[in-house]
């Protein structure tokens, strides 16, 4: 039988809430098996972007990273965000390493086609080093990734934190029995996006399909839920997305997904 492996992918709104951050830091340090935890940090790196005067290109809600905004983006994605996470765990007893995918070769992309839109420096993952991440996992580390991916020619890309989680569940399936948790702000995927309560708290393919063509799940959720539907269609046990307080032991509301 396999081991069990939990990989948190935090967002943007918890990274920027100090106490909000450490609850949920505290909460994945108390979690049983081999864990990785992915974040990100737009929000952040937009702030920086701004005191240093280079403003944040978005398009349809999605980052443009020119030379100057992938410059910022490594500062604080595998900066300041990876190892002040990075200290803070190690102050709660999880003994955690700060990692991009160009460390240890653990993901490599490529730099996305220009099609209507040229996204610069963004990366979509061609594969992941499951070896090494497995290796890291044994030795008894707990990876943190940033946004970070790399070419394989020395060419670092920015890439979507969520498409990480996911990516990294799927090819460590090999060697665990995976679970995927989504953490942000909400307690789980809304039927009303003006009711904190109204969280659906199962979907499986038939239910999305059925939500897509309602219009329920729409604009930041569907790359989340394409990312969800992704991994486990290629062996991750089981997708959840809430707040923090879902990887507590504790009876809470969430959504899970299944196929």
């Amino acid at each position: 039988m396999k081991e069990t492996l939990s990989i948190v992918k935090i967002g943007g709104n918890i990274i920027e809430d100090n106490d909000g951050l450490f609850q949920l830091l505290q909460s994945f340090s108390h979690m049983k098996g081999a864990k990785i935890l992915v974040h990100g940090g737009g929000k952040k790196a937009t702030e920086m972007g701004n005191k240093l005067g280079i403003e944040a290109k978005m398009t349809n809600g999605r980052r443009i990273t020119d030379a100057q905004s992938l410059d910022v983006a490594v500062m604080v994605y595998g900066g300041l965000v990876n190892k002040n996470i990075v200290a803070k765990l190690q102050g709660l007893g999880t003994n955690s390493i700060g990692m991009s995918g160009a460390d240890g070769g653990s993901i490599r992309a490529h730099k996305r086609a220009v099609q209507e839109v040229d996204f610069g420096f963004v990366g979509d993952i061609e594969a992941v080093n499951a070896q090494g991440v497995f290796s890291l996992l044994q030795t008894g580390f707990t990876p943190v990734f940033c946004a970070l991916t790399h070419d394989g020619k020395g060419q670092l890309l920015n890439t979507n934190a969520d498409t990480i989680a996911s990516e990294l569940a799927v090819g460590l399936t090999s060697h665990f029995e995976t679970t995927l948790y989504y953490c942000f702000e909400k307690k789980g995927v809304l039927r009303n996006v003006s009711d904190e309560n109204s969280v659906i708290t199962h979907i499986d393919s038939h239910s999305y399909k059925t939500l897509l063509e309602e219009g329920i799940i729409s604009d930041g959720m569907l790359p989340k839920l394409h990312n969800c539907f992704y991994a486990l269609q290629n062996k991750v046990k089981k997708v959840c997305i809430g707040d923090s307080s879902m990887i507590r032991n504790e009876s809470t509301t969430f959504t899970t997904l299944t196929l």
